[in-house]
């Protein structure tokens, strides 16, 4: 298909595009043309929600089974087939940020970080959905849930509040339970597999830090102090707890500071 004019719009676009291969195939082709200067950032009116492909089933969170990760690759494949899930919101999360948010007074900058955001989780998608095939299946095999979507429907007001959520909770999660799935991968014989998360969390570390560097610059602009700002966001917003272990090498390294979570990390926020 041809690119639209604008970034806005393109963004927009990638969220009507329900199969996974052609979200990462646009997702990739839109920031190619980005970097090349060849699209203004424009407006959009995105769908609340992203258009998804017949399979998989969306289930209730607790629905989905899980399954120990062993030498079988029973196991294996349900991991990797709810990272890929996971990363196939995470396309949509960050051409949702784009589109809905798009705004003159926001720096071009903004737009160049969100959208090499855009295609990493892209690349992350493919790079698990690669993995899946090694072991014989496919995206869509096995049921998924669709609770990440929820954060973008409690912050599609206010851009502040999305910065909070997505980049600050739900990567930063990323970055306490990804290592562990990878020393299971790397224990029960799959270092291919251990190696495509170990890339995907080390790309994850600089998400959370552009989440963090444009949630204080937001911040400021309104005249809140960023991380009581954060705190509150998050209570207002988020539905469940911030549950440690927390991977304090990963945050720091992030530049996220432990003194924004760890008062929130005993309570759970309002729901």
């Amino acid at each position: 298909m041809a690119l639209p004019g604008d970034l806005a719009t393109a963004a927009a676009a990638v969220l009507r595009t329900a199969a996974p291969a052609d979200k990462v195939a646009l997702s990739l082709e839109i920031a190619a043309a980005w970097r090349a200067g060849a699209l203004a950032v424009g407006l959009a009116a995105p769908p609340d929600r992203p258009a998804r492909p017949a399979a998989p089933p969306l289930v209730p969170p607790r629905a989905v089974k899980r399954r120990r990760v062993t030498e079988k690759p029973a196991g294996r494949i349900a991991l990797l087939h709810a990272v890929a899930h996971i990363e196939l919101n995470a396309i949509d999360l960050a051409w949702d940020l784009i589109a809905r948010f798009a705004a003159p007074a926001l720096p071009r900058a903004f737009y160049d970080d969100w959208v090499a955001v855009a295609a990493e989780e892209a690349t992350h998608h493919a790079l698990i959905a690669d993995r899946l095939a090694g072991l014989g299946a496919r995206y869509g095999d096995l049921p998924a849930h669709d609770g990440m979507w929820d954060a973008a429907l409690r912050t599609r007001d206010d851009l502040l509040a999305r910065l909070a959520l997505v980049p600050l909770v739900l990567e930063a999660r990323g970055l306490d339970v990804t290592p562990p799935m990878i020393e299971r991968l790397q224990a029960v014989g799959d270092p291919a597999s251990a190696a495509v998360l170990q890339r995907i969390c080390d790309d994850e570390v600089g998400h959370v830090a552009i989440g963090l560097r444009w949630f204080a610059a937001i911040a400021a602009r309104r005249g809140l102090e960023p991380r009581s700002a954060w705190q509150d966001l998050v209570r207002a917003h988020y539905r469940g707890a911030l549950k440690p272990p927390f991977n304090r090498p990963a945050r720091d390294r992030a530049g996220f500071p432990a003194q924004f979570y760890l008062p929130l990390a005993e309570t759970a926020p309002h729901s």
